[in-house]
Order: C-alpha cells, then structure tokens, then sequence
C-alpha cells in the first residue's frame, strides 16, 4: 500500500494538480487586488462616491461602554461585502474566459498548421526502382 501512495504522490497528475491549486490561489489574490484597489475606485467614482463595502443592514446596534470601549461588537449583515464578491466573481469569470479563449486559438492554429505533402508512397517508389532497374 506504502508504494502505491507513493506512486500516486509522485505521479504527474497530482503535481500538476497541486500546481494549479496554489497558482489559483495567486491568481485569486491578484484579481481580488485588482478587483478592490482598481476596479472598485472607478465603480465608486462613478456612482458618487458610493462605496459597496460600506453598506450593511445593522441588526443590533454595538454596545460602548463609558470608557468608548465596544463591549459588544455590531451585529449586521454586510451585504456590500457581498456585491463586491459577485463583481470579483464576474471578473474572474470574464479574465477565465478571455484565457481559455486565447488557448483555443492558439490550439486550433497548430491543429490547422498545413500538413507537409505526401511524397510518393512505397508502391510508387519500388514501381520507380523498377522502371530505372528494366532500363
């Protein structure tokens, strides 16, 4: 059992696996960054200053005690956390899909890359070799 794992461990696929999970993470990282630092300033910008992450439904209020220390923190639903995740999500989507379409192109270009022509297949050859051969 012991060599079978470490089979499969060592196997190409589980590699390649791994690979793509922690370049997922670095693009996720990136796109969240772009998302937030790039995108959302522009969003903001146009729509008057309206920053999504701000918005909530506050279901009890925070608690401060007389010293201005929370107590109790506030209870909401951040439902402007949330519209940021579906436009991280949208483009995310929308750069996958600009990626994998690139990749068809590229991969359909080599599919299509003309085929040299054919020589003369083996029959021809030895019909040759026997026609200069009878000379």
């Amino acid at each position: 059992m012991w060599k079978e794992f470490k089979e499969f461990i060592a196997g190409g696929n589980v590699i390649e696996f791994a690979v793509a999970v922690i370049m997922a993470g670095a693009i996720g990282a990136v796109v969240k960054g772009f998302v937030s630092f790039i995108v959302m300033p522009f969003v903001s910008h146009f729509s008057g200053g309206v920053s999504f992450k701000e918005w909530k439904l506050i279901l009890d209020e925070a608690v401060v005690d007389a010293d201005g220390k929370v107590t109790l923190a506030e209870n909401s639903i951040m439902y402007g956390e949330w519209i940021d995740t579906i436009i991280n999500l949208l483009i995310i989507g929308f750069v996958m899909f600009l990626i994998v379409k690139a990749y068809n192109k590229v991969k359909k270009q080599k599919e299509e890359a003309p085929t040299p022509p054919a020589g003369p297949s083996d029959n021809d050859l030895l019909a040759e070799i026997r026609d200069l051969l009878k000379k």
